[in-house]
């Protein structure tokens, strides 16, 4: 499973659903784009250990930015930016997963709901 930025950042704040999520997955992926993201979030080195050790401890693939990735990236851009918000890093992290034949977990559904050969599966926080 590839994993969005938002459900790890729910596991690092002690969200019991997400950290089961995480737990009980096997194979746990990472987008490249969900790495850079997570490490924004630092607010110091510690930060920046605490999110290397929980990536290392539980795993964590990182997958690369590849040129197939980048290229469905762009068409997801050009085909949902307009009609429902698209961002480049989300259409990055759904392109990963499409590409690399992953579901992606995530708990924000509507960014990612009108790519038609994204498979979800949406953490509920609550």
């Amino acid at each position: 499973m590839l994993f969005d930025t938002d459900v790890l950042i729910w596991s690092q704040k002690g969200n019991h659903h997400a950290a089961k999520l995480i737990e009980n997955d096997s194979s746990r992926h990472l987008s490249v784009q969900s790495y850079m993201e997570l490490l924004q979030c630092a607010r110091n080195k510690n930060d920046l250990r605490i999110i290397r050790e929980f990536l290392h401890d539980f795993e964590f693939t990182i997958l690369p930015f590849t040129e197939n990735i980048g290229h469905r990236a762009a068409i997801y851009i050009e085909e949902y930016s307009l009609s429902s918000g698209m961002r480049c890093g989300d259409a990055i992290i759904a392109a990963t997963a499409v590409e690399e034949n992953h579901i992606l977990c995530t708990a924000n559904q509507k960014h990612f709901k009108t790519i038609k050969d994204l498979q979800l599966k949406i953490l509920k926080p609550n």
